[in-house]
């Protein structure tokens, strides 16, 4: 299992590394009614970022048309939507057991996350995340299936590599739930 990368400077910067190749993606595909897309993040406060990294955390990637002014989002592995916390902790204090002593209360006391947003983020994943389409695929790829109840520590067992690799190949899977759909594409 993963433990909290708060000690590895090189996970903070693998994680900006993909967003940045993910908007470099979104900005070469260009907008769908031909015109080109120009850099426009908006800021971004994300809680659960370690000192160091709060400049290059500051802001999410997107882009808006020269033209028709639509904006586009790359997805993202920093940001889990328009969630205030980082990815990475909202995966992490979900797969933490609840209690005084545990890996969930050292999170939780070292981000100052109130216990009733880790239940949130459990509940999410239980209740919300089970019923997007992005888990009828991703579900479907592991036999024996991951049960509702066992995520997401159910995907980190079973997604394999050294390290982080396994937080970073989830964070990877759930780009698609960091942007909405835009209309008409």
């Amino acid at each position: 299992m993963c433990h909290v990368p708060l000690s590895d400077p090189q996970f903070f910067r693998f994680l900006i590394h993909i967003d940045e190749a993910l908007a470099a993606e979104v900005q070469t595909a260009g907008c769908p009614c031909g015109g080109v897309l120009h850099r426009a993040n908006y800021p971004r406060k994300p809680r659960g970022c370690p000192r160091a990294f709060r400049a290059d955390y500051a802001t999410r990637l997107s882009f808006c048309c020269n033209q028709c002014r639509r904006r586009s989002t790359a997805m993202s592995v920093r940001f889990l939507g328009r969630r205030v916390w980082l990815s990475w902790v909202v995966v992490l204090g979900s797969t933490r057991p609840a209690g005084p002593g545990t890996a969930a209360a050292a999170l939780c006391e070292a981000f100052s996350i109130p216990w009733r947003t880790l239940a949130r983020w459990r509940r999410w994943w239980r209740e919300d995340f089970v019923q997007t389409s992005l888990w009828r695929v991703l579900g479907a790829r592991f036999l024996p299936p991951v049960a509702a109840a066992e995520l997401p520590v159910g995907l980190l067992e079973r997604l394999t590599g050294p390290g982080h690799e396994p937080l970073r190949h989830l964070l990877a899977l759930l780009t698609p739930l960091t942007i909405t759909a835009p209309e008409g594409r």
